[in-house]
């Protein structure tokens, strides 16, 4: 019965050391960043999950609706520790510690080819009507215009609404990241009958870089820190060109 005992324990102590090895992160169907259908699930789970396992973690990730996925990262009783891919906010830093960027995504506008948008500076938005996406965080100045109405913006769930509210003619831009639009161009079955009439926008918004949200924790700074190492020994360059 002791020899019994002995192996349990030593059992049970391999079984919590291998559970302290993986972390649990929320995110959303993304795509080509993100998703639970595609390969590896995304260029930037890919990259996650390559630096955690150059550390000896494991990672594992849950997909929802993106305001749910934000909502269950931030909860104190939930078992996730973050959440991704996230661009960079001051408001977001107060509530979650930012890891090192993981990759890049070019944030802009899709338009109708037929009606073309010329600008330089936010204030040549004001005449136009602007689709985002709820929950999304976009930049500073853009997102300040839109919350004191400078800029008229409409709002939907997801990317796919947007770019199809944009095909029907109801607003003049979408806000998007230039390889979601064109993977979602070639991928959903209504968008890609509108495909040749919508194009991205010669200005870009900002290149924008891609981070995980870990809570803002003791536990949270420790995996941020962990990831952050691991970054440093993976090409996240290679990783994203293979899923874009």
């Amino acid at each position: 019965m002791r020899i019994l005992s002995i192996i349990f324990a030593v059992f049970m102590s391999l079984s919590a050391t291998a559970a302290d090895k993986v972390v649990e992160l929320t995110s959303l169907d993304w795509p080509p960043y993100s998703g639970k259908a595609l390969s590896e699930q995304g260029a930037s789970v890919a990259v996650a999950k390559a630096a955690f396992k150059a550390m000896g973690y494991e990672l594992k990730v849950s997909f929802y609706p993106w305001n749910r996925a934000v909502a269950l990262a931030k909860d104190k009783g939930s078992s996730y520790s973050g959440y991704f891919p996230e661009y960079y906010s001051d408001d977001i830093a107060k509530e979650f510690t930012f890891s090192e960027p993981m990759g890049t995504g070019p944030l802009g506008f899709a338009e109708l080819k037929t009606k073309p948008v010329s600008w330089s500076v936010l204030d040549d938005l004001k005449a136009h009507r602007i689709g985002v996406v709820q929950g999304y965080v976009n930049t500073t100045d853009f997102d300040a215009m839109v919350a004191n109405k400078s800029i008229k913006a409409s709002s939907t769930i997801s990317d796919v609404n947007n770019l199809k509210k944009l095909a029907a003619g109801r607003i003049d831009l979408a806000v998007v990241d230039k390889n979601v639009m064109n993977y979602l161009l070639k991928t959903d079955a209504q968008l890609k009958k509108s495909a040749g009439n919508l194009q991205f926008n010669g200005t870009l918004l900002e290149d924008k870089k891609l981070y995980i949200c870990f809570k803002n924790t003791a536990k949270g700074k420790e995996l941020a820190d962990i990831y952050n190492q691991g970054l440093k020994k993976i090409d996240i360059a290679a990783i994203m060109a293979a899923h874009l």
